[in-house]
């Protein structure tokens, strides 16, 4: 049997050979798997990459001591006023399952055996609470089952486990797509109407879960789920923003690849990669190609991505903004890294052009809308990490260790990171997402930390890049 790395290297290798189908742009850059490890040894010696490497994991250690200082055993940390801050009444402790395998990538012995200690002895999924099952099953569910198959614990896995039961209940629609929220202890939900990342973004949890505790439940739900939202896509093979799952019907029929949509489509290729089901590749093949032609726009200075009808394909606006900035690393990922590079380049003009990147710009006139702010968000390092190990070109390094400097000049506070209200002004607001612990200083560490930190080919990360690893 091959190992996972192999398993995983060979996946991509044919999404390689298989490109991106008659949509893929004439100049798609092909690169086997072998080229890129030697790319990637050429530069391991980067000296100049070591000090900024350090510099991450000091920053990670100052949001982290904030977070230990004034909301230990809370979800998150408020930076400004120094208040702990719970999602949902009692804590889920989303700041430190997030963090752990972060902890552990940059070899943070001490911080981690305190998380750990607080996870296991005091996380409990018995509570009387109504949880987003999007948002729960990314950080917790996705951040256990990393921690166990890093840590070995069994007591990840049964937390992972008492989660994982307790989410099911919200695929009891008439459609066996997901509600969007359920309690935790009844198994009520509420919440009809879904969008398709919230839906299609639970596979590679659900499944790893089913692969880890031999119980297919898991994976079959999640993946019935991802299927049915598949069959419901338009005649152009596109999706809309919201769905009812009581009906199937859908209520929004805009399509995009931003907030709401973004994840399911990485989650196509990622669930392929991942377990080698093939009908997870058939379905990122099929809907790659209408997203280049119908929602893919070079009118304006560039490669953008925007909204279209999915009925008709009729272009209905021109937003582009922080959370669309995972299509680079996707499209890397693919195999594609000549489009990736074009769209990068946008996402990079994004930061330049303001300081800090907004939530969304329209990139017609390159200005900022109705959310300027910027919630430190980690799709655009991410995309810098899996283009610079990918292809190996310093730029991305450069572009990187640009929005680090951002982000440590404009949002850092005397007790952590805070978020922008308006990256004009760059006027703070009170909130610090767990996130920004585990993805977005976790991508910035990955990009500068020596090669074999990691092993991109042997690991997928999911949405919050918690780093899962076929080991079944």
């Amino acid at each position: 049997m091959r190992r996972p790395a192999q398993i995983l290297a060979t996946a991509l290798l044919i999404v390689v050979a298989a490109g991106c189908g008659a949509d893929e742009h004439p100049h798609a850059e092909r690169r086997p798997m072998g080229d890129v490890l030697l790319t990637v040894a050429a530069i391991r010696g980067n000296s100049r990459a070591a000090p900024a490497a350090e510099q991450v994991r000091a920053a990670f250690l100052h949001a982290w001591r904030g977070y230990r200082r004034y909301a230990w055993g809370h979800d998150e940390l408020a930076p400004l006023s120094r208040m702990p801050h719970d999602w949902y009444g009692a804590p889920l402790l989303m700041t430190p399952v997030d963090a752990y395998d972060t902890m552990l990538l940059m070899g943070l012995t001490a911080e981690a055996a305190d998380a750990k200690r607080l996870i296991l002895e005091h996380l409990s999924f018995d509570q009387d609470a109504s949880v987003q099952v999007f948002e729960v099953t990314i950080r917790l569910l996705g951040g256990l089952l990393a921690a166990y198959q890093m840590d070995h614990d069994p007591g990840f896995l049964r937390l992972a486990a008492d989660l994982g039961d307790r989410l099911l209940p919200a695929f009891q629609s008439p459609t066996a797509m997901p509600f969007r929220y359920v309690n935790l202890r009844t198994g009520e939900t509420r919440d009809p109407v879904s969008n398709p990342a919230e839906i299609g973004t639970l596979m590679l949890e659900f499944g790893t879960l089913g692969k880890l505790t031999g119980r297919p439940v898991y994976y079959a739900t999640a993946k019935r789920a991802v299927k049915e939202l598949f069959r419901r896509r338009s005649a152009l093979g596109l999706v809309g923003s919201t769905i009812d799952v009581r009906t199937g019907a859908w209520q929004d029929s805009t399509s995009h690849i931003g907030g709401g949509i973004d994840s399911y489509y990485e989650y196509l290729l990622k669930s392929w990669l991942l377990f080698g089901d093939e009908d997870f590749r058939r379905m990122w093949q099929v809907s790659l190609g209408p997203v280049n032609r119908y929602l893919a726009d070079e009118r304006f200075d560039g490669l953008w991505y925007g909204q279209a009808n999915m009925a008709t394909g009729a272009r209905l606006g021109t937003q582009f903004g922080s959370l669309e900035a995972f299509l680079p690393a996707v499209l890397a990922l693919s195999g594609d890294t000549a489009r990736a590079a074009r769209l990068m380049a946008s996402v990079n003009r994004m930061w330049t052009t303001f300081g800090v990147e907004p939530e969304a710009l329209d990139y017609s006139t390159m200005t900022i809308g109705a959310y300027p702010g910027y919630e430190l968000r980690p799709e655009s390092l991410e995309s810098a990490y899996y283009l610079y190990r990918l292809t190996g070109d310093n730029r991305y390094r450069q572009m990187g260790g640009a929005m680090l400097e951002a982000i440590e000049r404009w949002t850092r506070s005397e007790t952590g990171f805070a978020a922008l209200a308006d990256v004009r002004t760059k006027e703070k607001r009170d909130r610090m997402h767990s996130f920004l612990l585990a993805e977005t200083l976790k991508y910035a560490y990955l990009l500068f930390a020596p090669s074999g930190t990691l092993d991109l080919r042997a690991v997928v990360f999911n949405t919050e890049a918690h780093p899962l690893r076929r080991t079944w």
